[in-house]
């Protein structure tokens, strides 16, 4: 989280919303963006029902947690692209920033 916060001027001018969800609930995201300082992108809870939304993105695992997953979706709403990174890996920003460029014809 802290690399999109950093990055968050190129983000925006590429015409990017970055957004964060995860299946931790609103009390825990809250928590968690104060120990970083803050955070200026929105923190979405798939807290309740659990996991639906994760669910519908096919990244829920078994034991009920989200895959770490980077999706980019256009204007019109369709994926363009989707990078599974791993729980215990951080995703690369340039790949998400190639791949924002190409999108948008730049």
């Amino acid at each position: 989280m802290p690399a999109y916060e950093r990055d968050s001027e190129r983000f925006d001018k590429l015409e990017t919303q970055v957004l964060s969800i995860s299946v931790d609930s609103v009390p825990c995201h809250q928590a968690w963006q104060k120990t970083l300082g803050g955070i200026s992108f929105p923190i979405l809870s798939d807290y309740w029902p659990h996991g639906k939304v994760s669910k519908r993105y096919g990244v829920l695992t078994d034991s009920g947690y989200c895959e770490r997953v980077i999706f980019i979706i256009d204007k019109e709403g369709i994926i363009r692209y989707i990078e599974n990174v791993g729980l215990k890996n951080l995703p690369d920003n340039e790949k998400a920033f190639k791949a924002l460029e190409e999108i948008n014809g730049v």
